[in-house]
């Protein structure tokens, strides 16, 4: 038996036990927090070194650096509060520190860092995104965007296009990239993600193939610290006919030999300001529609094509019309990143020199930004001769000069905070919904054009009550070029494009003995029965589709927008090893309701003898 006094001593040395355990663990999270104050404070470069890796040492200490001086800003803040101050005082300061932080967002340059010159080399223009956050950049804003592309003359053959395939991809797994590579025999056009070690080791990695044969020159546009929510969720390299799908491939491809002078930013900007000079818009026209140059009202004239997609450039640069806007006039052209205007400015300079109706225009010369708008904003950030947003093909959607972007943040904390915000003067609203017609300048959803196909322009209020079913958005609902062309369904649209189609590839013929890309070989509806209009049911409004075994031989693109009406866009899927198309697609059409009749239509008939199987392709949660 145990005594009293036994199980007394026992408690206690059990209490005494528990206590030192307390202590223990109390000692340690003192010692953890202590180590972890040591490092983010301490200035000596060995203990950095061992928290950062050699290509952070630089982003650690302007980031070090960012901090001090919030801290400072804030020990005098703390200071002067202490002590009474008046009302109208207090409204000064407040107007001082919103005039300093409006400073600080325009204080923005654009430069490759140490890391970017060592570790990529060649031209490279890197920018921080961090410069617009309020807070320095941190694991919620650790994505590298990366921008760039390579024309390659001459074209590749088979064998140097599946290595160079296969090396991007390769490099791509090695380095955690993600994102998309249009590949092609003509090169390479990319919009890439990953980490800021990544993306630089995956650039070098490039500049490096075959001893710099084909990248040596090539200009990588970087973009640091963006949201990581902006990542790309895979890696997906296709290969197209054309970088810029203007139906240009071939024999009919321009020289990029020919293309225009590529001008810097400031030179460019410059240009703009010159008299008998016009200035052409190269993008689509919705993306136009949220942002573009203006130069000054002595200065170019700008021209929007008013173009749904590339393909219809080199027939309105045939246009009489726009003949009579280029005569005697110095030529300016620009696009998002510099990639469609290679193959556009070339199109003018070789009509130029070989078409008597365009030699006779007395052109003065044909010139293009270098790096696109995306490099305009890196050189200009408070705006420039800019106005509004720059529509991009990434997960930013849309972006601003920089310095704007930081002033319009500012405003809002300001709102957010309940202080008085200074008179907005950052981004200008160009676009309008479609809608209700109020300044609007987001795309967002998936919604399109019901007749044409583009994007739609609808501002939130206007989705919400869609949704809600308060007011439907229907097919008058259509952007505004359909609306100011009078088009109202999707057989005007294709009876006008195919109509100036035909007329320009005549001449393209009498001049240069092309042969048409629009003849009409096999029709692509050789059903082997009778087909029935069928819906089925899409309860998710999807509008893209899974086509899978279509006849290789006998299906190409127009056959295929003749078997799928409303198709807006389509992706070939190539076997990775050998390059070629086994007779799978994924498609895009207009609308839902397209969508559920090539379901129900085409599901399990057969066409061209093989069976074919079409479904519906939900969209990526994570993406």
């Amino acid at each position: 038996m145990v005594s009293d006094e036994e199980l007394k001593q026992k408690k206690k040395s059990k209490k005494k036990e528990k206590k030192m355990k307390k202590k223990r663990k109390h000692e340690e999270i003192t010692k953890i927090e202590k180590e972890k104050k040591n490092i983010s404070t301490s200035t000596d470069k060995d203990d950095v070194s061992q928290v950062t890796p050699k290509s952070e040492k630089k982003r650690s200490k302007k980031d070090k650096k960012q901090k001090k001086d919030k801290s400072k800003k804030k020990d005098k803040k703390s200071k002067t509060s202490k002590q009474e101050k008046s009302p109208k005082k207090i409204e000064e300061e407040n107007d001082a520190n919103t005039t300093e932080e409006l400073n600080e967002a325009k204080n923005v340059k654009a430069a490759p860092n140490d890391d970017d010159l060592k570790i990529v080399g060649g031209r490279i223009v890197s920018f921080s995104a961090d410069v617009m956050e309020p807070e320095p950049a941190s694991q919620e804003h650790s994505t590298t965007l990366l921008l760039f592309y390579q024309y390659i003359e001459p074209v590749l053959d088979e064998d140097g296009f599946q290595a160079i395939l296969e090396h991007v991809q390769v490099a791509g797994e090695k380095h955690q990239v993600t994102g998309r590579m249009r590949t092609s025999y003509e090169g390479l056009n990319c919009t890439l993600t990953g980490s800021y070690d990544g993306v630089r080791g995956w650039c070098k990695d490039l500049r490096d193939y075959n001893n710099g044969a084909y990248f040596a020159d090539t200009e990588f546009k970087l973009t640091d610290n963006l949201p990581s929510g902006q990542a790309f969720p895979t890696l997906h390299a296709f290969k197209v006919d054309e970088l810029v799908n203007y139906g240009l491939s071939g024999i009919k491809a321009p020289s990029i030999h020919m293309s225009g002078e590529h001008l810097e930013p400031k030179d460019y900007d410059k240009k703009m300001k010159e008299k008998d000079t016009v200035i052409i818009d190269v993008r689509n026209h919705y993306e136009a529609s949220i942002g573009r140059f203006q130069p000054p009202v002595n200065g170019a004239q700008y021209i929007d094509p008013m173009m749904r997609k590339s393909t219809e450039f080199p027939v309105w640069l045939d246009k009489p019309e726009t003949k009579d806007m280029l005569r005697g006039k110095q030529v300016l052209m620009y696009c998002t990143g510099g990639v469609r205007c290679e193959r556009a400015s070339a199109l003018l300079r070789t009509k130029m020199e070989n078409e008597d109706d365009t030699k006779a225009l007395g052109i003065k010369g044909v010139f293009q930004l270098q790096g696109g708008i995306d490099k305009y904003f890196r050189d200009f950030p408070e705006g420039g001769s800019w106005r509004g947003k720059n529509y991009t093909f990434d997960k930013r959607f849309s972006h601003a000069p920089p310095a704007l972007e930081g002033m319009e943040r500012v405003v809002k904390k300001k709102e957010k905070e309940g202080k008085e915000a200074p008179e907005k003067a950052g981004i200008e609203v160009m676009g309008k919904c479609e809608a209700c017609h109020k300044p609007w300048d987001m795309f967002r959803g998936k919604r399109r054009c019901p007749t044409c196909g583009v994007p739609s322009l609808i501002c939130k209020e206007c989705y919400q009550l869609d949704k809600d079913k308060i007011k439907k958005l229907d097919r008058s609902v259509r952007c505004d070029l359909c609306v100011k062309e009078g088009i109202r369904s999707k057989h005007q649209v294709r009876e006008k494009v195919g109509r100036e189609m035909e007329a320009y590839e005549t001449k393209l013929r009498e001049i240069y003995g092309f042969q048409p890309t629009s003849k009409k070989s096999k029709p692509a509806q050789r059903m082997d029965a009778p087909r029935k209009k069928k819906s089925a049911p899409n309860p998710k409004k999807i509008t893209k589709l899974f086509v899978k075994n279509l006849c290789a031989k006998e299906v190409d693109q127009l056959q295929l927008c003749e078997l799928i009406p409303g198709i807006t866009h389509i992706e070939w899927i190539m076997d990775r090893k050998t390059g070629n198309w086994y007779g799978s697609v994924f498609v895009e059409v207009a609308t839902p309701e397209d969508a559920s009749i090539a379901v129900g239509s085409l599901h399990k008939q057969k066409c061209h003898g093989r069976v074919l199987n079409v479904s519906y392709l939900e969209p990526d949660p994570k993406s």
